[in-house]
């Protein structure tokens, strides 16, 4: 695993702190350009809630002010804005793992889209800029962001390969990989998401914002129409926070989703990890993904003094909580995801701890951002 993304909340808190004096105009100016120093580079954090937004937004406003870091936040909001809008959609979730499966049954059967996609991961396919990308996010678990739309969109309209199938590559390599937003992003790329409207890699952007590294003149479908699907379904309401009593026998159990919880101030019978990283995808999942998950969880574990026992599967979860004869189960709130498909695969009394920051910003995640960029004050007031 790359060592410029230590898996401990300490070493995001020390990513956050030294990205600070540029958070302002600096990366408005930069955020485009496809270099490491221009943008944050905190997503493996934040996206275990190593590093929570509040805490980031809130360090952000103390050097900057909202105006001058005006960009920055936005971009930290529209992380909530996807686990949100999966959150409240979470047939989406399901809909794509389908479409993987089937993905995965035509490459047992069409041997020229077996031998396309298996180019495209190696990095083999003849277009620099792409496979340059597919290297690096294979040796290092990141991708900046624009690099990442300009990869989905090769891969679909290019390559012409499932989209699902480049979702699921990206789930098994990045650090940072979430279920909502590596989802919303690949679907927003194909014209799914935003209906009718996609995301087209041209070559002179590519060659402007990658400082004229590369320049895939004449090598890109630079006319594509956008991927059709079925109808978006209509948002359901947030679940809302469920009871814990502090009387009945309880375990604590953490995944991989959030690393820094609130939680309530009770006695624990026992605690547990699980993690659903192994479950990104019915492939093998990168060894620096699994790498990643199980140390953030043993920072997590050391740091609130827990005498966590780890788990692996929904089977060693019910024998852990039936051994310890537990009456609930604290957690965490988990949204849709690996993990929250093993905590469906039980019937145990789980209780959610919803995070105040997720249930102010998740309910506007209905449509498209626009809704929750206009609510962006209040839930800076909250941090």
């Amino acid at each position: 695993m790359t060592q410029d993304f230590i898996p401990t909340r300490a070493a995001g808190l020390e990513r956050l702190h030294a990205f600070l004096p540029d958070a302002g105009a600096s990366y408005a100016q930069r955020r485009n350009f496809d270099r490491p120093d221009g943008v944050s580079q905190l997503s493996p954090w934040l996206r275990h809630r190593l590093v929570s937004e509040p805490e980031v937004l809130r360090a952000v406003l103390d050097v900057h002010g909202s105006d001058s870091a005006e960009k920055f936040i936005q971009e930290v909001v529209w992380r909530s804005y996807f686990k949100g809008w999966l959150e409240l959609r979470p047939e989406i979730w399901d809909d794509y793992r389908t479409g993987v499966d089937a993905a995965r049954n035509r490459l047992a059967t069409e041997s020229g889209l077996r031998k396309g996609w298996e180019q495209a991961c190696a990095g083999a396919t003849g277009i620099d800029c792409f496979d340059h990308w597919a290297g690096q996010l294979t040796d290092t678990g990141w991708l900046h962001n624009h690099a990442r739309m300009w990869f989905a969109s090769i891969w679909i309209f290019t390559l012409r390969l499932p989209w699902q199938l480049g979702a699921d590559f990206f789930l098994r390599q990045l650090l940072d990989g979430d279920p909502a937003s590596n989802t919303c992003s690949w679907r927003w790329v194909a014209g799914l998401h935003t209906r009718g409207k996609h995301y087209v890699a041209r070559a002179d952007n590519i060659r402007r914002f990658s400082g004229g590294q590369f320049d895939p003149k004449g090598e890109l479908n630079e006319d594509p129409a956008p991927l059709d699907g079925p109808p978006l379904p209509e948002p359901r309401d947030l679940p809302p926070p469920q009871k814990v009593d502090p009387d009945l026998r309880s375990g604590l159990l953490l995944t991989e989703e959030d690393l820094t919880p609130d939680l309530p101030d009770m006695a624990f019978a026992a605690s547990a990890t699980l993690s659903g990283a192994a479950g990104r995808s019915p492939l093998k999942v990168a060894p620096h993904v699994l790498d990643f998950t199980d140390r953030a969880l043993a920072d997590t574990e050391t740091r609130l003094d827990l005498d966590a026992e780890r788990l692996d599967d929904a089977e060693s979860l019910t024998r852990w909580a039936q051994r310890h004869e537990l009456q609930q189960i604290v957690v965490p709130y988990v949204p849709t995801g690996p993990a929250r498909d093993l905590l469906r695969a039980t019937d145990l009394p789980i209780r959610f701890v919803h995070h105040a920051y997720n249930q102010a910003a998740w309910p506007h995640a209905t449509a498209g951002f626009f809704k929750l960029k206009k609510r962006i004050p209040d839930l800076l007031d909250l941090v």
